[in-house]
């Protein structure tokens, strides 16, 4: 009898199908986890929007809150002279500030697509409503808010996001406070 070199046909696949086995127990427990890090991620950039929403309010005091994600970001511009100004504050970085960020515009960070509304309809702002929500259903399932009045970062269960914006306090407050 010849003396054998190597692995069979059987000890082969005995081997991938146990780690198979390892990759569909790992597999959505990771997807679970790559959620989880999304959602605390936006949650954690509402509350940079909140920061940057204060700071904008006490820097320009004539303009009263930020009505966008533009205005509180460098946008199209630079942060160099003349900016920052009250058109760009460059209170939040490039991707949450972007330049599609005009009131009412969405910008997309980690999964997320943020918005901010002015309130009442053209500046000064007196108030705003901060909103995010999941670019879809497998990268979150929570929508966030917040507005000038409080501060407080809100949030709700989605199903099926991304959702329709809410865009009034009334509709914001509505939502559990984080």
């Amino acid at each position: 009898m010849r003396k054998q070199k190597g692995f069979t046909l059987i000890e082969l696949l005995i081997v991938v199908a146990i780690i198979l086995i390892i990759a569909a127990i790992a597999i959505p427990n990771l997807m679970r986890s790559k959620m989880v890090a999304n959602q605390s991620a936006a949650a954690a950039n509402m509350r940079t929007i909140i920061s940057a929403e204060q700071t904008f309010a006490t820097t320009y005091p004539a303009a009263g809150y930020a009505g966008s994600l533009l205005q509180l970001g460098p946008g199209a511009a630079t942060c160099t002279a003349p900016n920052p100004s009250a058109a760009n504050a460059c209170l939040i970085d490039p991707q949450l500030g972007c330049a599609a960020g005009v009131s009412g515009g969405i910008c997309t960070k980690e999964n997320y697509r943020y918005t901010i509304t002015g309130i009442p309809g053209a500046a000064p702002f007196t108030d705003y409503v901060a909103f995010a929500t999941p670019t879809g259903p497998t990268v979150g399932q929570v929508n966030y808010c917040s507005n000038g009045d409080d501060g407080v970062t809100r949030f709700v269960n989605v199903a099926n996001p991304p959702s329709a914006i809410i865009n009034t306090v009334a509709g914001c407050a509505a939502l559990a406070p984080l």
